[in-house]
């Protein structure tokens, strides 16, 4: 499984080629565990617009409040793929064996604004006014190990601070750490878009900056079991190729810009912002704002960023949070998907 290289996966010309192509194996389900958020939007318009189906995959979702359940519910054999924050807890239980990072998901990227570093406006009147300013401060995170300590330190390194001089409130869940800034029992914290921007317009929090701005970052990625890798690969090379379609029709809807770097919008946007919220924002009036405010950057084909899954991986490992020494071949498998 070498890593590293640059691979160019092609869609399918058309729909109906993926269809006849499945039409000669049965059809093969596929469970998902995903959070039940904005973030999965591309695999939400796969199932709406009948990709899978026409590759011959039925894929039924299983949603979760937090990334490390769904770690759990592979290990559990709950689930036969998903997308999640790669933490140290999921690299853990993949160097036992149980499974491997396939593709990529959502990508901190500058200039496709994804997760909000926030300050309460207590801290931010009393002088946290930048991301360079946390040292001295509290930060919530859900929990030690997760995807939101790691972006501190790397916001940390980036800015040149210690980043044991920022006092980290582990609060289980973005909910707590959402309230607990808007209430000001805690200085600052991290939340993607679709949350944090309707906050920052009402002046409940303060935007301190961007993530992707400053650090470069595969945030989500795509996952599956060893049993589906070794057993069943040829029904996940179906349902990858149904991944890719979605992750199409997504950047035509939403990551389409002009010259002036704005996004552009057309029918396939209202479409996608129908289908979008058959599972978020439901009934929401604000639905097609907050989902267009909220969008984040999804790569050509589901590519993954190997060299910095890699990197994630390693400092885990150097700050503890994943025992021994782990070969990135055992835990990532390019085979499947492109890569960066």
């Amino acid at each position: 499984m070498p890593i590293g290289r640059r691979a160019a996966l092609a869609l399918p010309a058309a729909l109906a080629l993926g269809a006849r192509a499945a039409g000669a194996a049965p059809v093969e389900k596929v469970q998902l565990g995903l959070l039940h958020t904005l973030s999965p939007a591309p695999f939400y318009l796969a199932e709406q617009n009948g990709f899978w189906k026409a590759e011959g995959v039925d894929v039924g979702f299983r949603f979760f409040q937090a990334a490390e359940p769904i770690a759990a519910a592979a290990v559990a054999g709950d689930i036969d793929v998903g997308v999640t924050a790669l933490t140290g807890g999921f690299f853990s239980l993949a160097g036992k064996g149980t499974m491997a990072v396939i593709g990529g998901a959502l990508h901190e990227k500058k200039g496709v604004p994804l997760t909000a570093v926030v300050a309460s406006t207590k801290a931010y009147a009393a002088g946290l006014t930048d991301i360079a300013r946390l040292p001295g401060h509290s930060f919530a995170i859900t929990q030690y190990g997760s995807s939101f300590e790691y972006m501190m330190a790397r916001l940390a390194q980036y800015y040149h601070f210690d980043p044991k001089s920022v006092t980290l409130r582990p609060l289980q869940s973005i909910g707590n750490m959402v309230a607990a800034v808007r209430t000001g029992q805690v200085d600052a914290t991290m939340a993607i878009a679709s949350i944090a921007r309707p906050l920052i317009d009402s002046g409940a929090v303060k935007l301190l900056g961007w993530v992707g701005d400053e650090v470069p970052y595969q945030i989500t990625a795509l996952f599956a079991t060893r049993a589906m890798i070794d057993k069943r690969a040829e029904a996940l090379h179906r349902f990858c190729k149904g991944y890719q379609q979605g992750i199409a029709l997504y950047r035509k809807a939403f990551l389409t810009f002009g010259p002036d770097g704005k996004p552009v919008y057309g029918p396939e946007t209202d479409a996608a912002i129908k289908q979008i919220t058959q599972y978020v924002f439901t009934g929401d009036p604000n639905a097609a704002a907050k989902i267009k405010s909220g969008i984040g950057w999804y790569d050509v084909g589901g590519a993954l960023d190997v060299a910095d899954v890699t990197a994630q991986l390693k400092w885990y490992e150097a700050h503890g949070m994943v025992k021994g020494n782990i070969d990135p071949k055992a835990v990532i498998d390019t085979r499947f998907l492109p890569t960066l």
